[in-house]
């Protein structure tokens, strides 16, 4: 266990990650937002992942532990990780813990008597028998966030005795001045990605898998490209298993010149200003992080009617039925076919709906007002 070393006193939340990989950093960064300007000081605790210090920093809590397991090490009955976090909980006066993940809210619940709140970040989560019944057996203690309505609504079709207060939404976020500084000019994203000037480009990014739908998005691309501006690109970031299908598919198209395949590309999100739109055609994807990224970037969306995304680009982007590559394909003509005055007022619908739902701001009102809260003092500012 690895730890930094704070001025204990005082009233503790501690919020335990199974994680720091892919999106997992920024979201214990924005759960520890939501008490910045409190009382209350946050523990961010690690199950697995070496220490840190750029993972440190980029938690923005007041301690950061790593219990450094590996993941071979936390399947199981996990009774040296219980331990562990019991020995923790004791050090000081925790009020709330806030668990992301399976892993980490069996753990909490285990060791330790404190109220829990379950952040759920995907689909499927209560499908299993035993997990149903473990919430039940600590159906006191514990409520349920999840990261839109329509992983909300599973989980409450999973778990129908549960009073619905206890299961609710809470938005993922995202820093739009701090990823607006992050992002390179367009110009700069593509040189960077190797993307000629002057081309139409349309973006996916995700893993190269069935959940992803890359294969309609192809199929839709193909229909479209005729009619798109003349050397028009679809350019997809990520690597997964279905890469050499996909690139087949490509060839079996006739579009394999004109889609480019980058593989994973590190902090992906600083170059979406390279692209002219961005496709998700994910199968029911839980929330769409890059969908908030494309919007911080002013590039125009387009994504499948299902899952979370239609919840994150209402009133700011392109709908379509999932796996119907005919009406992603109009969308994609569509979208090529803006003039300077439509991307424009895009851009504002955007950046209008980014402040209204997925800022830390407008996260946190809706946060100090749930009734899991209750018991815990509101900010101030919030408060009144």
């Amino acid at each position: 266990m690895t730890r930094s070393n704070p001025t204990l006193a005082g009233e503790w939340v501690v919020q335990f990650c199974h994680g720091y990989d892919g999106p997992f950093l920024d979201c214990a960064r924005q759960y520890a937002a939501l008490f910045a300007g409190t009382d209350y000081k946050v523990c961010t605790v690690y199950l697995t992942g070496k220490p840190s210090a750029e993972v440190e920093q980029g938690s923005a809590s007041d301690e950061v532990i790593f219990l450094n397991y590996s993941s071979r090490q936390v399947r199981g009955l996990k009774l040296k990780a219980i331990a562990d976090f019991k020995r923790l909980v004791s050090s000081r006066h925790f009020v709330l813990c806030i668990a992301h993940r399976a892993k980490p809210m069996y753990i909490a619940l285990l060791g330790s008597k404190l109220p829990v709140i379950g952040v759920h970040h995907a689909f499927g989560d209560y499908s299993r028998v035993g997990r149903r019944l473990f919430a039940n057996l600590f159906a006191k203690r514990l409520s349920l966030l999840a990261v839109s309505n329509a992983v909300r609504d599973e989980i409450r079709t999973r778990l129908p005795r549960w009073p619905a207060a206890r299961i609710q939404t809470l938005y993922n976020r995202i820093d739009i001045a701090a990823l607006q500084a992050e992002q390179v000019t367009r110009a700069e994203a593509r040189e960077q990605l190797g993307l000629p000037a002057d081309a139409w480009v349309v973006a996916n990014v995700g893993r190269l898998h069935p959940d992803k739908d890359q294969a309609t998005l192809l199929e839709a691309f193909a229909q479209a490209l005729p009619q798109l501006p003349e050397g028009s690109l679809l350019v997809i970031l990520g690597k997964g298993r279905l890469e050499s299908a996909l690139k087949t598919q490509a060839q079996q198209l006739g579009i394999a010149r004109s889609v480019r395949f980058l593989g994973q590309v590190p902090q992906a999100r600083r170059y979406f200003k390279a692209f002219d739109a961005f496709a998700l055609s994910s199968d029911h994807e839980p929330f769409g992080m890059v969908l908030l990224e494309a919007m911080v970037a002013g590039v125009p969306v387009i994504a499948s009617n299902c899952g979370g995304a239609p919840e994150v680009i209402k009133g700011a982007g392109l709908l379509f039925p999932l796996r119907d590559a005919d009406s992603l394909a109009q969308g994609l003509r569509h979208l090529a076919a803006l003039d300077e005055g439509l991307l424009q007022e895009c851009a504002e619908r955007m950046h209008a709906r980014l402040q209204e739902s997925f800022t830390d701001a407008a996260v946190s009102a809706a946060f100090w007002q749930l009734p899991q809260l209750a018991r815990l003092d509101a900010p101030q500012h919030i408060a009144n």
